[in-house]
């Protein structure tokens, strides 16, 4: 059984929603801090400060394509490149309304038809799109 490797980020907030402003940071790798606040979510985009939305479409853009690149290889054609993106649309009030992938792909000898199949099981396939419609737990307490 392979062994869980958990992943950690942090987030110190300060002040209310629209008015706070808050730092995150990736904890195993140590990268950040970044900068979060209401402005840059839902107001202005992205600039100088990050968002939760950015953040998760760096994690589904890079978890898109190692799963695709995987399929790629266990066809028997693995990539010499994939470029993947990945748009996450956030509407404030409503929250994340979609997720768009996109991949530009240098892959020799795949047909057309298979390689849009593998960039399909690759979508359901990769863990982060699998974790949009997991059970979230929360363990709130007072400090």
């Amino acid at each position: 059984m392979p062994k869980p490797v958990i992943s950690t980020a942090s987030t110190v907030w300060n002040g209310d929603l629209f008015n706070g402003s808050g730092t995150t940071g990736l904890s195993g790798s140590g990268l950040g801090p970044f900068s979060v606040d209401w402005k840059a979510r839902a107001e202005e985009g992205p600039g100088a400060k990050t968002s939760p939305e950015e953040l998760l479409a760096a994690a589904h853009a890079t978890c898109y394509s190692m799963a695709l690149s995987n399929g790629l290889a266990q066809n028997g054609t693995p990539p010499t490149q994939l470029d993947s993106s990945a748009e996450v649309t956030f509407v404030a009030g409503e929250g994340i309304k979609g997720v768009k992938l996109t991949v530009r792909a240098q892959v020799e000898n795949v047909s057309a038809e298979d390689f849009a199949r593998l960039a399909d099981e690759a979508k359901s396939g990769c863990p982060v799109s699998q974790a949009l419609a997991v059970d979230i737990t929360v363990d709130a307490s007072l400090a």
